[in-house]
Order: structure tokens, then C-alpha cells, then sequence
């Protein structure tokens, strides 16, 4: 059996095995790691070599495509420069063919006008030729009547050509002159007519009246101002108070309003603005009552309520001194008749003769003439449109395209012309129209004369065999000049020259 001693050596030799495969493992495992850390080492160079190449490839990628663009633009840039040279190159040879065009148009034009001109020369010299030859054989009484007539009848043609061109001339430089000319007009006449259509007197009880119409410091008098729309005058002018306003419905109802307050005797603001109201109230239905029995007087119907009352205000307007609303009645009643006996609408005249005027009741109001005015009124108010048509040509302002409004147009006439109905005396105004057409009549190659529109305007019918167009105008100038020497009219006259040929067959 081995003792301890022996078995020492084998342990220790056992041991150093051990040891030894401990240190080889030890020594195994320090070369692994420094492979490892190698390689990671290795792999990470790699990786930044190729971090670095794909840069690089990147940059050289935006300088080749830099200098790809660069030379495309270059490449663009000559092109259109080459592109631009070209069309100059076109634009100068194109005005280049123009300009030899134009001259070669110009001189064929001068070429033409020389020809012809020697065409006229070689003409008129053969007119001259054969007129010398003509006059030749003539005695020196002949020859010399018929080279004065020949200067005569250039020297009217000449005459009347210079007189329509300064005609032309003065009408274009006219128009400064006859504003001044209406603006002196209207400031001679203003103060007459105003006196006479814009202004209302009302007679006082007493002096002390007009104290108390104008109140404590003039406030009764404002408040009938401002509650009325017309100015109340108070002068000197004993017992009498005036009221001034071109509406003559609002000088109704001050007038109503200061005749209710000297009966009442409280006058003051209050008091004015509440009577104020009820006279324009009782106005109103006044103004519809008239216009009712203006219908009612014509014998028509169906006329709207508003159109009546409008109608109605014209009770209370005077033109040339003739009540509106009665010219009104008698022009429907006339329009009534004539279109009786002609067989046509007797109502469309009837209320187109009634209502030519209605315009007038707003013509203070609404800017237009009254013929305007009154054919908007109508139809807004649903009026057919032949009435609206009647009440707008009533004056000639527009062309009459329905049936009814010449009818409406004469009975106007007829009625305004009536004897009595305005200011002018009958005898004088027939003498005057007579008159007018013996001057028209004195002139050669006059056939037949007409006085229309109240001796307003002359139409004159001349013989188109004896009268040419620059003889019809000298007949109207001195049909003119003789007016204006030997008659005394208001206003102005129209002359109108008419010369008419016609040729009439007739297919059988």
C-alpha cells in the first residue's frame, strides 16, 4: 500500500496539470478577447472607410449634376440668344418689305391722282373750249346775260354752302351765349312769375295777428315753416301775412293751417304741429275727392286710387293762368270725342287726355319733365301702355307709337287754345297764325303752309321741281328774318322746309 510520501508526487504532478490547463485557459480566453476587440476594431475602420466613400460619391454626384445644369444653361441661354437674333433679323426684314410696299402704294397713288387730275384739266379745258365756241356765235348782250347768270347762280351756290357752314359753326360756338342769354331771361322775368305762381296772401283780422303768428321770439313762425315747407313772409304790408313756396299743395295747407289758428286763437308749436297734421289729412282726401270727380266728370273707371289723389293736387296748380286739373277734364272730354268719331278706344283716350298733366303734381319733386314723370307714375301704377305712351308723347318728347296719343296731343291743343282758357286774346293769336302763313306764302315755290303747335313752329311744303336743298334753306332763313322784323310773338317760332318728291303707280 503507498504511504503519503508517495502519493505526494502524484498529487503535485496532478496539480501542475491542473494548473497548466487553468493557465491555458486563462491564456485562451485574453487571445479570444483580443480577437474579438480586433476584429470590432477592423469592422468599425470598415465602417467608417465606407461612411466615407459614400460621401465622397455623394459630393462628386451634386458636382457632376452642378455642372450638368451649368452647361444646359449655357446650352439655353445661347439658344434663345440665337432664337432672339433671328427674329430681329425677321422683324427688320418684314419692315423693310413694308415700307418698300407703302412706297411702291404711294407712288401708284400719285400716279393716279396726277391722271386724274389731268382727266379734270383736260375736261374742264374742253368745257371752256366748247362754252367759247358757244358764246362765240353769241351777240355781246347775249354773251354777257349768260356769263352774268353762270357767276350769279355760283356766286347763290357758294353763298348758301359759306351760310351752312357758319350756320355750323355758330351753333357749336352757341351754347355759352345762350345760357347767358336764358340766365338774363330768367333773372328779368323770375321776380314776375314767382310773384305771380309761387306765392299765396292771406289777409289778417288785425295788426296784432302778425305778432302773435310770429310768436316769443319768432318760434310760432319757425314752427309753421318747419311743419309746412313754405316760408312765411311778414312785412309791412298791412293786414297781411304772405306764403312763399313753389309746391302749391303745401301753400293749401299752410293757408288752411294759419286760417285755423286765428279762428282757434291758441297759437303755438304744439298746437301748430297738430293742426298741421290734420290739414294735411283733410288735403289729402281733398286731393283724392278731386281726382275721383274728375273721373267721375270724364265718365272713366278703374283709374287706381293713388293715381286719383295724385291727380287730384292738380286742383290746386294754374298754368298760364288756367286751373291744371279743369284743362286736364276738358282735354280727356276733347280726346273723348275725337276718338269717338274716329272709331278707335274712346276710354284709353279719355284717361290719357286726364292724366297727360299728372306729372306736373310731382314736377317740383321728382327731377324730369312732367310728360316723363307722369308716364313713370302710370306705369308703375299698372296703366296699359298705350295711355303711358299718350301721356309721354303729349309734348313731342318721344316718338307716338299708340293710336290714342295724337288724339291726346290735339285735344291738349285744343283745349289749352281754347278762348279764355289762358292769358292770350283769341283775335290776336288767329291773327298771328294768319300771318304766319301769308309771310311763308310770299316766297316762290312755297305750295302749302301750316301754322301747328300754337303758332309755334311753321312747316312749310315747297315744290321739289322749282325749290332745291340749298334753296329750301335759304327760304327758311328768310322766312325767319321776315318773322323776326314784322311780328311780335312770345318765346320762339320753329320754321321747318319740307321737300318731298314721290313717284305713285299703281299695279292693275
Amino acid at each position: 500500500m503507498p504511504t503519503m510520501d508517495g502519493l505526494l508526487p502524484v498529487f503535485a504532478a496532478l496539480g501542475g496539470i491542473v494548473l497548466g490547463l487553468l493557465l491555458r485557459q486563462v491564456v485562451a480566453a485574453a487571445s479570444i478577447r483580443t480577437a474579438i476587440s480586433r476584429a470590432q476594431g477592423i469592422l468599425e475602420e470598415a465602417r467608417q472607410q465606407q461612411i466615407g466613400m459614400i460621401i465622397a460619391a455623394k459630393g462628386d454626384i451634386a458636382r457632376l449634376r452642378a455642372e450638368a445644369d451649368e452647361v444646359a444653361r449655357n446650352e439655353r441661354e445661347a439658344l434663345a440668344a440665337e432664337s432672339e437674333r433671328v427674329r430681329l433679323r425677321e422683324i427688320a426684314h418684314e419692315e423693310r418689305e413694308t415700307f418698300f410696299m407703302q412706297r411702291e402704294a404711294s407712288i401708284a397713288e400719285r400716279e393716279r391722282a396726277s391722271f386724274e387730275e389731268a382727266a379734270v384739266l383736260a375736261a374742264a379745258k374742253a368745257s371752256v373750249t366748247s362754252r367759247l365756241a358757244e358764246v362765240a356765235g353769241l351777240d355781246p348782250e347775249a354773251a354777257r346775260a349768260e356769263v352774268l347768270a353762270r357767276i350769279t347762280g355760283d356766286a347763290e351756290s357758294e353763298a348758301v354752302r359759306l351760310q351752312a357752314a357758319l350756320e355750323r359753326r355758330a351753333e357749336e360756338s352757341a351754347a355759352d351765349r345762350a345760357r347767358d342769354m336764358i340766365l338774363t331771361a330768367m333773372q328779368r322775368v323770375a321776380a314776375d312769375h314767382s310773384a305771380e305762381h309761387a306765392v299765396t296772401h292771406i289777409k289778417l283780422p288785425s295788426e296784432e295777428m302778425k305778432g302773435r303768428l310770429i310768436g316769443r321770439e319768432g318760434r310760432n313762425i319757425r314752427a309753421i315753416e318747419h311743419a309746412t315747407g313754405v316760408e312765411l313772409l311778414v312785412d309791412e304790408t298791412p293786414m297781411q301775412v304772405t306764403l312763399s313756396s313753389f309746391d302749391p299743395v303745401r301753400r293749401q295747407v299752410a293757408r288752411i293751417t294759419i286760417e285755423r289758428l286765428m279762428q282757434d286763437g291758441r297759437i303755438h308749436p304744439v298746437r301748430i304741429e297738430e293742426i298741421v297734421q290734420k290739414v294735411q289729412g283733410e288735403v289729402d282726401q281733398a286731393a283724392l275727392k278731386n281726382g275721383e270727380g274728375a273721373a267721375l266728370e270724364v265718365g272713366v273707371t278703374g283709374i287706381p286710387t293713388e293715381l286719383l289723389r295724385i291727380l287730384g293736387r292738380l286742383e290746386w296748380r294754374t298754368s298760364y293762368g288756367q286751373n291744371v286739373l279743369q284743362h286736364s277734364v276738358e282735354t280727356a272730354q276733347v280726346a273723348g270725342a275725337i276718338a269717338g268719331e274716329l272709331g278707335m278706344d274712346i276710354r284709353a283716350a279719355k284717361v290719357g287726355g286726364l292724366l297727360h298733366d299728372v306729372g306736373k303734381a310731382l314736377s317740383h319733386e321728382i327731377e324730369g319733365t312732367h310728360a316723363a314723370i307722369g308716364a313713370d307714375l302710370a306705369r308703375r301704377h299698372g296703366m296699359p301702355e298705350a295711355i303711358v305712351n299718350a301721356i309721354a308723347a303729349h309734348h313731342q318728347e318721344v316718338e307716338c307709337t299708340a293710336r290714342e296719343a295724337p288724339i291726346v296731343q290735339v285735344a291738349d291743343a285744343i283745349s289749352a287754345a281754347r278762348p279764355g282758357a289762358r292769358g292770350d286774346q283769341a283775335e290776336s293769336h288767329l291773327r298771328r297764325l294768319e300771318d304766319l302763313q301769308n309771310i311763308a306764302m310770299s316766297f316762290e315755290g312755297v305750295e302749302k303752309v301750316y301754322a301747328v303747335q300754337a303758332g309755334r313752329e311753321v312747316r312749310i311744303l315747297v315744290r321739289p321741281e322749282q325749290v332745291d336743298d340749298a334753296t329750301a334753306r335759304t327760304i327758311a332763313r328768310d322766312v325767319v328774318k321776315r318773322i323776326e322784323e314784322q311780328l311780335s310773338y312770345p318765346g320762339q317760332i320753329r320754321v321747318t322746309v319740307i321737300r318731298e318728291s314721290r313717284a305713285v303707280d299703281y299695279a292693275r
